[in-house]
């Protein structure tokens, strides 16, 4: 299993699989053939169909950076072999191509080709939460100090820049109003949730705070700030908003959220080993179930939780996102992103209080549902895994703006 940082990447939105990896694969071919007079880039499936609202051809052009020499073709009817969000890069030189390369956008901007040019060493031993949690009972640590065992203490420093940009995407959102690109013309909330929050006590006040920093991280996302993927572009929202109100409402130290974030990722990471955080393979349950369950074991772990009632705050999390179908509205990353990420960190919160309860047994593990979310996205129907063919896209239009 590979680093926790591939699960908390520092980027820009709104999309990890396509905006964030389209733009990384285009540096790389760029890199590698700067002497090409032109470019040409053929994007299939999922990319095709969703990469005018997600702006992949943007990221592409922007990291290529010779758009008179670049051609961009969208083949929305056809996919390759390996993964709905697949590339292919070509090099020309006196009309003839001198290079190509047929690429993947895997999830949380991650790149696979059959080459394994990106591949990186292994640095867990273990794949599956039961033998981690194994592990936990066997030496009577936790999963913080699993995380430290073999990424090394080092990891806590990208982790504590890991929450600087999650806390300043959420006082950047918090912040910015107005309409967010595209034409959906939707209107940032996070700012007055926020002071409405603040007007509140009680339960109200507590949801309205999670509610507004999830917004405010999402709303950001989808404007092409800069955020943390958690696991992905469109679930950033999650993690750090259960977080940041751990912070602010139980004086939490940024030192303990950091060891929760260790937890989240390693979390993160035994679903993108074991199954996907790819919505274009699997829906939404890949990528805001993630999150949550991310979110909720970070969040129990903080609160004093054992490796027993983290690994079933986690479960709790992921299981009741299972079938959470990907259908954004115009291809945009907004509608039902956004809001859904404000509404799966409070289930987050509450699954993290559920399991705090108890004493941590249950009777479906973490890996079944990592199983079951795997199976269910293969079974998924296409136009349900981020294609905007099916569900909501489907059925909602934006209204024409009048001239």
């Amino acid at each position: 299993m590979k680093s926790i940082r591939e699960i908390f990447r520092i980027g820009y939105g709104p999309s990890s699989s396509h905006t964030m990896g389209p733009g990384r694969a285009a540096h790389y071919f760029k890199e590698k053939n700067p002497d090409a007079e032109r470019y040409r880039v053929t994007l299939y499936g999922s990319l095709a169909l969703t990469g005018v609202g997600h702006g992949t051809d943007v990221a592409i052009q922007k990291m290529i950076n010779r758009p008179d020499d670049t051609e961009i073709i969208w083949e929305s009817t056809k996919s390759l072999p390996h993964h709905p969000n697949g590339m292919l890069f070509e090099a020309l030189r006196n009309g003839e191509v001198v290079d190509r390369w047929e690429v993947y956008s895997v999830g949380g901007g991650a790149l696979w080709d059959e080459l394994e040019t990106f591949k990186e060493e292994d640095v867990y031993p273990d794949t599956k939460m039961t033998d981690i949690l194994e592990w936990c009972k066997a030496e009577g640590r936790s999963f913080v100090e699993y995380v430290e065992l073999h990424e090394g203490p080092e990891i806590f420093d990208y982790l504590e820049e890991v929450w600087k940009v999650m806390v300043t995407s959420i006082h950047n959102g918090l912040e910015n109003e107005g309409v967010l690109p595209g034409n959906l013309r939707l209107a940032r909330k996070a700012c007055s949730y926020h002071v409405r929050a603040q007007q509140s006590a009680g339960t109200l006040r507590h949801m309205g705070m999670v509610f507004a920093a999830a917004l405010a991280v999402a709303e950001e996302n989808a404007a092409g700030g800069k955020i943390v993927t958690a696991p992905t572009c469109g679930s950033a929202g999650v993690v750090p908003s259960v977080l940041f109100f751990l912070k602010h409402d139980q004086e939490i130290s940024d030192k303990r959220i950091i060891k929760g974030l260790a937890t989240a990722g390693l979390i993160g990471n035994i679903v993108k080993t074991n199954g996907s955080i790819s919505g274009a393979e699997v829906g939404c349950q890949g990528e805001l179930g993630t999150a949550c369950a991310m979110a909720a074991g970070a969040a129990a772990q903080i609160l004093g939780g054992s490796p027993m009632q983290i690994e079933y705050a986690a479960e709790m999390g992921f299981e009741h996102n299972l079938g959470l179908t990907c259908d954004p509205v115009g291809g945009y990353v907004q509608i039902p992103c956004i809001e859904r990420n404000a509404f799966i960190s409070q289930k987050a919160r509450e699954c993290a209080i559920y399991s705090l309860f108890s004493d941590g047994r249950h009777k479906v593990s973490f890996d079944d549902v990592v199983e079951t979310m795997m199976q269910t996205g293969c079974d998924m129907q296409a136009k349900y895994r981020e294609t905007s063919l099916g569900g909501l896209a489907r059925i909602y239009r934006a209204p024409l703006k009048k001239s």
